[in-house]
């Protein structure tokens, strides 16, 4: 089986849901393991605690390097692609903090987005 970026996600928002399934129409060599931080063993493989898995995407790259909110969704995405541009591009000055803001925004509003349902509700 092939070392993959995993990316820890809410499998009762909708929202979240649509968003991965996204992710693996896109990642068509099988890089990224979407795991839900609801299953056994999830928030301790990321070394997280539930609040934390609840509040954010995480994603945990093969050398063990790991990334919360917009750059788990920037790691995902590189995986996915194949190549660490992503990444790079969301280290940049800026537009870190505009995609961390952007990422916060969506995350407190994500039980409005589509697919979105109550159970998204932080709190």
């Amino acid at each position: 089986m092939p070392v993959t970026t995993r990316v820890l996600y809410d499998r009762d928002c909708g929202f979240c849901v649509s968003c991965l399934n996204v992710l693996a129409r896109i990642d068509r060599h099988h890089r990224v393991t979407a795991i839900a931080y609801q299953q056994p063993g999830a928030v301790e493989l990321f070394d997280v605690t539930t609040d934390d898995a609840a509040a954010a995407a995480w994603a945990l790259e093969p050398d063990g390097t790991r990334h919360r909110g917009a750059g788990a969704i920037n790691a995902g995405l590189a995986a996915a692609l194949g190549t660490r541009l992503p990444l790079r591009v969301y280290h940049l000055p800026v537009i870190r903090q505009v995609q961390d803001r952007v990422y916060q925004w969506v995350a407190d509003h994500r039980h409005l987005m589509p697919g979105g349902s109550k159970t998204c509700t932080l709190g």
